[in-house]
């Protein structure tokens, strides 16, 4: 972690010198070189552009270690972490090791949470929901005001915003999720089972992309309902990677943790057309459940997120192609102090708080380790299940372990600031800060 007023390149070079003892001799001419420029470039974007050049000549034209190298290059990402994106509106910041991605609801607009409001120089993906699905196949956006015409941050409308943002944030991808619960799902399962409604979905869901000059299609279909539903589900993920050819664009998907759904598609043929799957690894508990429960613990009894992550790995997907989805809200249970208990409502707004909002004002917070979830009891929300930052360390480094992809929030909006953050924390974990 660095320390507040901490310059992080002396911190690189602090823990490069403790980790190179005894592995390499005590002059290293790498790290010497290093040094210098450290303490010479004071302005951050001409140093990381010397440096790039610099590693790009040296692994092309030498036979330099290259441990050295990749140190190198994550001290590029640090500084994009250490730095407030706001005061430094013109650094761009390098796509991270891992992962680390984050939802934006169009509706979120309307609270006041532009784009610019979000910190996302700890972010690698933003997945703008929703756009919808006609019975046609047409790809629409879901609220043309807002996603097109609205004045956001000197853009017209929130998306435009955000792919402006991306002159700042160069390395950041922006992709258009499509579908999400309810309305945003109804027909999909129709466009799928024909080749006519499915030619004009693949067609006018890459003419979005053209439009707006965004970096792909993430399908949020919620969710096929048997094994001829799971067969197209394939066949519609096929077509779109031939109209979104990679690495040029990205095609993700988001899928639910629980068995139930995933055993009707064939998941080693889905990931063949994917780059990412956003395992919804949350929502384990909930209002439809006549109990409490953890709403979205990692280990544990019944379903968890190493459950689900084992589960979808065992049927041949790729560990890094796994994305671990975090909430970024909690689920309440009046009348209750703990899982495995009846309740008697839900608090908050239809039984969910911003995680933001947490803990409830007056009650107490728990994190118990050994299933990597927390909670807190009491006053206006009951027993009240959400993420914080202690299970998404414990999260982070289950990633890092298990060779996954990265993590995913839903939502950016409901995050706290400053060391409550859970990006922020994921992101950091994930990059060993």
């Amino acid at each position: 972690m660095v320390i507040k007023g901490e310059d992080p390149r002396d911190v690189f070079l602090k823990r490069k010198h403790t980790a190179c003892s005894g592995h390499f001799p005590t002059f290293n001419p790498i790290l010497s070189l290093l040094s210098f420029l450290c303490h010479f470039f004071r302005n951050p974007v001409q140093l990381q552009s010397f440096l790039w050049f610099f590693i790009q000549c040296a692994t092309l034209h030498t036979n330099l270690d290259v441990l050295t190298m990749f140190s190198a290059s994550r001290l590029f990402r640090r500084r994009g972490a250490d730095r407030d994106p706001a005061a430094e509106p013109h650094v761009s910041y390098e796509v991270p090791l891992y992962t680390n991605a984050a939802y934006y609801p169009n509706w979120r607009i309307y609270r006041k949470e532009p784009p610019s409001s979000l910190r996302l120089g700890f972010i690698s993906h933003v997945f703008y929901a929703f756009a919808w699905v006609k019975d046609d196949g047409t790809v629409y956006l879901s609220d043309e005001w807002a996603d097109t015409q609205m004045p956001v941050d000197g853009a017209e409308g929130c998306l435009r915003a955000f792919v402006q943002l991306k002159q700042q944030y160069s390395k950041m991808r922006v992709i258009l999720s499509v579908g999400g619960g309810g309305k945003g799902s109804e027909n999909f399962a129709t466009v799928a089972n024909s080749r006519s409604r499915l030619d004009t979905f693949v067609r006018t869901a890459r003419g979005l992309v053209d439009q707006f000059g965004i970096d792909g299609i993430d399908i949020d279909w919620e969710h096929p309902s048997d094994s001829k539903q799971g067969k197209d589900y394939v066949r519609l993920l096929a077509r779109l990677r031939e109209v979104l050819p990679a690495p040029r664009y990205v095609l993700t998907t988001a899928l639910p943790a629980g068995q139930w759904a995933l055993r009707n598609i064939d998941l080693a043929a889905a990931q063949k057309h994917l780059d990412m799957i956003n395992l919804m690894t949350y929502d384990f508990a909930g209002p439809w459940e006549s109990e409490t429960g953890h709403q979205a613990q990692l280990y544990g009894s019944g379903i968890s997120g190493d459950s689900a992550v084992s589960y979808v790995t065992r049927q041949g997907v790729p560990p890094r192609k796994i994305i671990l989805g975090v909430p970024v809200y909690g689920r309440s249970f009046l009348g209750s102090n703990g899982p495995g208990q009846r309740y008697t409502g839900s608090g908050g707004e239809d039984g969910v708080f911003d995680y933001r909002d947490l803990p409830r004002p007056g009650t107490q917070e728990y994190h118990d380790r050994n299933i990597g979830a927390s909670f807190c009891v009491g006053v206006d929300g009951g027993f009240v299940t959400y993420d914080t930052p202690e299970t998404v360390k414990q999260k982070a480094e289950f990633v890092t372990s298990s060779k996954l992809g990265g993590l995913f929030y839903w939502h950016v909006c409901s995050d706290a600031r400053g060391p409550r953050s859970l990006v922020e924390t994921g992101y950091n974990t994930l990059h060993d800060m």
